[in-house]
């Protein structure tokens, strides 16, 4: 099969034309190519499903994919090796064949295991982080082509777990799963007041908790997830069918096609939705529930922050978008995670609330991210690797106290900077 030189993201706001595409089928040929490139001086980018909505995966030399590098390696009792290839949606099914679950996932399973742990893909819920925080060790071919398994044993692990693409080429991936679940997934829509009013008890009592603002209106939409013992609350096909494709993506698509090209309806549009919402509780398999299709296409921000500055965070969004030239389409998501102590997670050793901003494919987002970021930076906000945002190295150093000893890692691990790009050039220095 013959790879396309040209490359885009799955929001289409990124876009490259490599030199070469590298297709390895095995460890050693990553590792033989990374070895060749890093001595004629070349870059090396290894993509995945393209999901990012920054450059992180831009690569302008060669790109190297890893599908071919996809399969299950090993399992042992709740440690699960997977080839750094393999997609989630796969994963979840092998790890439900296996009696297995990955105990938080994202609401989006189409990023490889390397991409989703690199750049700090999370779900909700106190008592997990990052998707990172599950690796118990990698294997990653580094940047003078050595090929090294790296676990809890080794100084590198906390940098090796959420390496951002920095550190070398991810072939394997060992995650520690817990026994598969079921999930009670209770959603109802509420006024926002609230929702923020029983925020704290909501978070304490409940095993996963987020929920969505729709601009222009006081309305929200409350989404929480319980473990129960069996599956005895399906949803019916119909309703499944309705409410996450007719509606979530069909009728919402037409809706922002609307709004793009009449920007009045907007907040009309919003107020419909929002009072159009039908509480809904079902049970199923937890990746089921975590999980959404998701065939609308976006561009997205998200900012990590210390969860007690919520309200001012969340505060500030309704004054921005007053002020915008242009409407926004998209609700505001809001999750929230316990600490861990991975050097380069957005949850590094706090409690935090992840606020994400969205705008529909084509639209314009600038100054409205802008304006976000400027409201979330000096809280010490952190922003999602993987979504839009305009730090650099110098601002992102006082967010992270570790990012020094990332740095240090990083000059270990790739000294000659085989696998830079713009991207890391600018957030790492």
């Amino acid at each position: 099969m013959t790879m396309s030189l040209h490359w885009r993201n799955w929001g289409g706001n990124q876009h490259s034309v490599a030199a070469e595409v590298l297709t390895p089928g095995t460890v050693d040929e990553v590792a033989a190519l990374v070895k060749e490139a890093s001595a004629t001086g070349h870059k090396v980018k290894a993509v995945g499903s393209g999901h990012s909505f920054t450059a992180i995966a831009v690569a302008d030399d060669r790109r190297l994919l890893l599908h071919r590098l996809s399969e299950l390696v090993a399992v042992d009792g709740d440690l699960v090796t997977v080839q750094a290839g393999m997609p989630l949606h796969r994963l979840n099914r092998l790890l439900a064949e296996h009696g297995l679950a990955m105990p938080n996932l994202g609401d989006i399973d189409q990023q490889t295991v390397a991409g989703a742990i690199s750049t700090g893909t999370h779900g909700s819920g106190q008592a997990h982080s990052t998707l990172a925080s599950c690796v118990e060790a990698v294997t990653l071919v580094t940047g003078t082509g050595e090929v090294q398994r790296i676990d809890a044993s080794s100084p590198l692990f906390p940098a090796a777990r959420l390496g951002i693409g920095a550190l070398g080429v991810l072939v394997e991936v060992t995650l520690r799963c817990v026994p598969a679940f079921v999930l009670l997934a209770d959603e109802r829509p509420m006024a926002l007041s609230e929702v923020l009013a029983s925020l704290d008890e909501g978070i304490a009592t409940n095993d996963h908790l987020e929920f969505y603002w729709y601009p222009y209106t006081d309305r929200a939409q409350l989404k929480r997830n319980n473990k129960v013992s069996v599956s005895d609350r399906p949803l019916s096909a119909f309703r499944g069918w309705l409410d996450d494709e007719l509606l979530a993506n069909t009728v919402f698509q037409a809706a922002c096609r609307l709004g793009r090209a009449v920007p009045a309806t907007v907040p009309g549009i919003s107020a419909v939705a929002a009072r159009a919402l039908t509480a809904r509780t079902y049970t199923d398999r937890s990746d089921r529930v975590f999980c959404t299709p998701r065939r609308v296409r976006f561009t997205e921000m998200e900012y990590e922050i210390p969860r007690e500055c919520l309200g001012e965070a969340l505060g500030a969004l309704p004054r921005i978008i007053e002020k915008l030239p242009f409407k926004v389409q998209f609700p505001v998501e809001v999750r929230f995670t316990g600490p861990d102590d991975i050097w380069l997670s957005h949850g590094y050793g706090r409690d935090s609330a992840y606020i994400a901003v969205h705008q529909f494919s084509g639209s314009p987002y600038e100054p409205y991210f802008r304006a976000f970021e400027a409201v979330c930076e000096p809280l010490g906000g952190r922003p999602h690797w993987g979504k839009m945002h305009y730090r650099d190295a110098e601002s992102l150093r006082r967010a992270y106290p570790k990012f020094d000893d990332f740095v240090a890692v990083r000059d270990q691990l790739d000294p000659a900077r085989t696998f830079t790009n713009a991207y890391l050039d600018r957030v790492l220095g």
